[in-house]
């Protein structure tokens, strides 16, 4: 299936509430898989949830920074 993904990289300081968004397109048939692929040889604690509108949304802590993947259907 193919996806639109928002990568959203949260900053650890505290006082900053800026995040680094990265979108792409990519095609897999399974969202969680391809997260933790890119995040391959790192210490991984991820939550899925599923929105209304069918958009996956895959929380992961990558060696305590926070990341979120959105995968809405393209």
């Amino acid at each position: 299936m193919r996806y639109e993904v928002i990568r959203e990289i949260y900053n650890k300081c505290s006082g900053n509430q800026m995040r680094d968004v990265f979108v792409s397109e990519v095609e897999t048939d399974d969202p969680l898989a391809y997260v933790e692929s890119l995040l391959e040889g790192k210490k991984v604690s991820t939550e899925r949830s599923v929105l209304p509108d069918g958009s996956i949304v895959i929380d992961a802590d990558v060696s305590g920074l926070r990341q979120r993947f959105t995968f809405s259907p393209d």
